[in-house]
């Protein structure tokens, strides 16, 4: 079906407006005004009696004028000539026109100025329609069409495009909803999406999102995160192929946490919040559904973990005495960010009991130096999630995060004779080593600290992973957040 086609008047005014705002009923004799004076068109986009006493005036019952205009806030009026506009206001300020219209000594006994109100073509919804009707969307994805007789959830399990839990169809008004979210091209390329290199662009991100349960304002964050997963250093076809627990971890610095809403708190990495919750589903969705990284194929983890569903949480920038993760890789802070890690689940930390750094740091080294496995050093990257109150401990007695560091990689220093075959009574583990040589549980750079969490309870938590520990494999990678 073709697009429709509108008429324009080609010279004089045009004004638009709808009954059901109050600043269009207090300019209506204005409107009259400006019809007795000279040429103008009236469009009324909800009641066609409205105004009354205006001979040129026109019902946009379909609102087709008003989106080939792009009215934005009713009323609106703008001056034409020769088939281009040249010049409009919106809402009342009659000054303005006064400027617009040539026309003086409007509406005397009015305010100076009053508000328009929303158009009804930008109503949510509508607008999507509109672009649809006026084949303006932008949209190259192909769309699938379900029977009559199907089921939409259930076709949209049956063709395996779900993480095994319902998602929403991505239609196209939700997906260009979902791109309002973002100012970037939809068909931009962020790149190739392992495991099957191909072409992702931000409007296939969009598709996922909506299938994942976002909402537009975190699209930005979304495609931070993939374009952090598709950069080589994370290698997110190794983190798929490996038998390994692991998938991506999103940690997310920076203004845009608190903008829309992300969980840095209580229960910070468990479920509840809307946008720590879609946002890494997302991310997984784009992998399966794109890059073609399912289960028991390309992605060959022997257990996997529940974080590859979702795994996303927000730094407590507010609450922290540190500098941000972000900060770390180069960021400055107050710029939003993404940082992705290959991590598996959460090991927990928990003592109640240490009241100085020194103590609290020798728990954290000790649960450190178990990952992966006890005698396996350097093992992988880790992140540290350090909560309030342990945080506070380390705060009161000055330690800085870098302090902390500095002892963490002190406390996990091995002798390489705890680590040799055989040693503790455990096969697993290396080769005769030199008498008095050490190993590292860690590479330098690969252990990161995040605070988050709740306010009461001595429980921090390791995040450990599938990275640079003496093997190729998967590094952190951070990227800033665009609009």
């Amino acid at each position: 079906m073709p697009p429709p086609q509108v008429t324009v008047p080609a010279d004089g005014l045009i004004a638009v407006v709808k009954r059901d705002c109050p600043t269009c009923e207090l300019i209506a004799p204005v409107l009259q005004q400006l019809s007795e004076q000279g040429q103008l068109h009236v469009y009324t986009q909800d009641d066609p009696s409205f105004p009354a006493h205006i001979a040129q005036r026109e019902h946009d019952a379909d609102l087709s004028l008003s989106h080939t205009l792009g009215i934005e806030i009713v009323p609106t009026l703008i001056r034409r000539r020769a088939g281009h506009d040249t010049d409009r206001t919106y809402g009342w300020d009659r000054a303005e026109w006064e400027r617009v219209s040539g026309i003086n000594g409007l509406g005397t006994a009015l305010p100076a100025m009053r508000p328009g109100c929303g158009a009804l073509n930008m109503d949510p919804g509508q607008r999507e329609a509109l672009l649809i009707r006026f084949e303006q969307t932008g949209l190259t994805a192909r769309q699938i069409a379900f029977g009559d007789d199907e089921d939409e959830f259930e076709a949209i399990y049956e063709r395996g495009w779900t993480d095994g839990l319902p998602v929403v169809p991505p239609t196209r008004e939700r997906v260009l909803r979902m791109l309002a979210g973002t100012t970037r091209d939809p068909q931009e390329v962020l790149g190739l999406c392992p495991p099957n290199l191909i072409a992702l662009t931000i409007e296939k991100v969009a598709i996922n999102a909506v299938m994942a349960g976002c909402k537009p304002e975190y699209l930005p964050v979304v495609l931070a995160a993939v374009e952090a997963a598709l950069d080589p250093a994370f290698a997110m076809h190794g983190v798929l192929a490996t038998t390994m627990f692991v998938g991506p971890v999103v940690i997310v610095n920076g203004p845009v946490r608190r903008q829309i809403g992300m969980n840095a708190l209580g229960n910070a990495l468990g479920q509840g919040n809307r946008a720590n919750a879609t946002i890494g589903r997302a991310l997984q969705l784009i992998i399966r559904n794109v890059g073609g990284g399912r289960p028991q194929e390309v992605d060959r983890a022997t257990l996997g973990n529940p974080g590859k569903y979702t795994y996303c949480f927000a730094e407590d920038e507010e609450g922290s005495s540190w500098e941000p993760l972000s900060t770390d890789y180069g960021v400055p802070r107050g710029v939003s960010a993404v940082t992705v890690f290959a991590g598996f689940g959460l090991q927990g930390i928990v003592d109640q009991k240490s009241r100085t750094p020194e103590s609290l740091a020798r728990s954290m080294a000790a649960s450190l130096k178990a990952i992966h496995h006890v005698k396996l050093a350097p093992a992988c990257d880790a992140v540290l999630v350090v909560c309030p109150e342990h945080e506070r401990t380390f705060r009161q007695a000055g330690w800085s995060k870098a302090r902390l560091l500095e002892e963490l990689y002190r406390l996990c220093e091995i002798p390489n004779d705890m680590l040799v075959r055989g040693a503790q009574g455990i096969d697993e583990g290396y080769g005769p080593s030199a008498p008095g040589t050490t190993r590292n549980k860690f590479r330098p750079g690969g252990l990161l600290i995040v605070r988050a969490g709740g306010s009461a309870g001595m429980f921090s938590g390791i995040i450990g992973g599938w990275s640079g520990g003496g093997f190729a494999g998967s590094l952190p990678v951070t990227k800033e957040v665009k609009s």
